[in-house]
């Protein structure tokens, strides 16, 4: 490599180790050689992980990411590989994830004038990046290589900077790429530099404000979805002080632990279709963190009540993905960490509801969990219902469980209980894609397990590539696989009964294939689960390497299947109303 790009590259990629950023995802190709050499030299204090397939390697590192809590890189060549990035990109800025973006370009000279494999990269995230620059050609200029390393440090802190998101670094590089012998990069020694997420700290007078509104009142606390998961110990702290129920989304990181669960509602998605629940249970406030619950009919319950006062708890102002409010509930949110927001709101001591009125939610969210419970055990069919339930009897403590969107998310969202064993449960809701879950699943596994994915059929068609790390690099990852030979949530919206003829082929979309086939490609087992399905899962959970656990199901018994067991849940809820005072007004 040509001595002046050696220190250039070398003197970025020291800044960002020293900077906490410690692995790097890398697609290959010739553009990006420089960077490629640098990342993967020794001593360089970055672990590299080579990726076929940009598409998926963006949410390889997504994953990674996503499981650690810190920047990571991902390395692609130029032209439409660095296209490839845009659904990770999408994602990362939407659940706030930390990436490091940098894509390979031909040098100034050659950009527009038809040079092949050469499309305008210069901020082609757009609004989706927080932060695009398009780096300066290597000179040798030691002005330049102190440049270098501040860019490095300045992304590294801006993609971890609340909210976090991705950054983009556009390196263009004249050839020669390498000298006909190549030196080895060496890495240029550099001290640490702190990079941490903010904190925001609440206005006093905003705290003052709260805590009057909240005073005695009937109130809820929401934890909605987050990357990282919310502080569930201050969180279920405030609950008590103030008697509230606690609606746990399964992403918030509240509904399982061994935190205080006395008071979390994981059963919302129940008890919001019940009308005479509804019409009960009305809170006066409601106290958000996180993002929009996964609940549909949580969510419509809530925006349809007149004079409810929402109070949204953000620690970011609003970034690339805007205001967290899809239901215009609040004009703005309570800037602040969540930590401290509920440190200094307990401070303020403010007074607890009426005791029935969390009795109330507590004995009907009992109910509704026994009630499915019940109606499940009774079922002699395959329910894809009844995995959530697996899953949560048997991952074991420290596990991670990674949950595609459409109807797995919505399924653990209705059925996975509140756990008292310290799990993780991650998924992609930012933009709430089918695509780069398997890939999402396998970066998590990169760097802690163990890891389990529950993910439905088409979405693992969608991110096949997304298994072949999990052959090259020796990664254990466990996936459940439910096969409904198509577009299962579509069963559920008004197309399946409007369209006619024309639903299954372009909204059920059966596709007919046999996954035994690619799993046995990427040197995978692939079991069927019939009879004594967590058995079957633990196993695979304590094997290494890549097991493939597929439910197969009947997409229209299993719309009827859900009406069953909700129907059940909202009987014991209308029986326990019965039996439980109402709370005074």
């Amino acid at each position: 490599m040509p001595a002046a790009l050696d220190r250039y590259v070398g003197t970025f990629v020291a800044a960002l180790a020293a900077s906490g950023v410690r692995h790097a995802v890398i697609a290959p190709g010739s553009r990006n050689t420089p960077l490629t050499l640098a990342l993967t030299a020794d001593g360089s204090g970055i672990t590299p992980w080579l990726h076929l397939d940009e598409r998926s390697a963006g949410y390889f590192a997504l994953g990674i990411a996503r499981q650690l809590g810190e920047p990571v890189v991902i390395l692609c060549t130029s032209g439409t590989a660095a296209a490839n990035f845009l659904p990770a990109v999408v994602e990362a800025s939407l659940s706030r994830v930390p990436l490091i973006v940098l894509t390979a370009d031909r040098p100034p000279e050659l950009r527009d004038v038809g040079a092949p494999q050469t499309i305008d990269q210069v901020r082609m995230f757009g609004a989706h990046a927080k932060w695009a620059v398009d780096m300066p050609l290597a000179d040798g200029d030691a002005l330049l290589e102190r440049h270098a390393a501040a860019t490095a440090q300045r992304a590294a802190g801006l993609a971890l900077e609340s909210p976090a998101g991705a950054v983009q670094l556009n390196f263009p590089f004249r050839e020669p790429l390498v000298d006909d012998e190549p030196s080895p990069v060496i890495p240029r020694p550099m001290g640490m530099t702190e990079v941490s997420r903010s904190r925001a700290m609440p206005d006093a007078a905003a705290i003052d404000r709260l805590a009057t509104q909240v005073v005695g009142r009937r109130g809820l606390i929401v934890a909605g979805p987050e990357s990282g998961g919310l502080p569930a110990s201050s969180i279920v702290a405030l609950a008590a002080l103030l008697d509230w129920p606690v609606i746990a989304d399964p992403l918030s990181g509240l509904r399982t632990g061994e935190h205080d669960l006395s008071r979390v509602i994981d059963r919302a998605d129940s008890l919001a279709r019940e009308p005479a629940f509804m019409t009960r249970a009305e809170p006066d406030v409601v106290l958000r963190f996180g993002a929009a619950p996964t609940s549909k009919p949580l969510n419509l319950w809530l925006a349809s009540i007149d004079g409810l006062e929402h109070v949204i708890v953000d620690d970011a102002v609003p970034g690339p993905g805007g205001h967290r409010d899809p239901d215009a509930l609040s004009p703005a949110a309570l800037r602040a960490d969540p930590t401290l927001l509920c440190q200094l709101l307990i401070a303020a001591e403010p007074a607890a509801a009426d005791p029935s009125w969390s009795a109330l939610w507590t004995e009907a969210n009992r109910a509704a969990g026994d009630a499915l419970d019940a109606a499940i055990d009774t079922l002699t069919e395959a329910f894809e219902g009844t995995v959530p339930r697996d899953l949560a009897a048997v991952l074991p403590a420290g596990a991670t469980l990674v949950v595609g969107n459409s109807m797995p998310v919505r399924d653990i969202d209705s059925f996975f209980p509140r756990t008292p064993r310290r799990l993780r449960l991650l998924g992609t809701r930012g933009a709430s894609g089918i695509d780069g879950v398997v890939s999402t699943a396998a970066g998590a596994a990169a760097v802690d397990g163990p890891v389990t994915l529950l993910i439905g059929d088409l979405s693992f068609f969608h991110d096949q590539n997304g298994l072949w790390p999990v052959l090259h690099h020796g990664l254990d990852l466990t996936i459940v696989l439910v096969n409904n030979n198509g577009g299962g949530i579509f069963e559920f919206l008004p197309q399946q009964r409007m369209v006619g003829e024309r639903f299954e082929p372009w909204w059920g979309t059966p596709h007919g294939l046999d996954f035994r086939h690619v799993v046995a490609q990427y040197g995978g087992r692939h079991q069927l689960i019939e009879d004594d399905p967590r058995s079957a899962i633990a196993e695979a959970i304590g094997r290494p390497g890549l097991d493939v656990l597929e439910l197969r199901t009947e997409r229209s018994r299993n719309v009827g299947m859900h009406a069953d067991v909700f129907a059940a849940a909202g009987a014991a809820v209308r029986a326990s109303l019965e039996a439980t005072p109402a709370p005074a007004s």
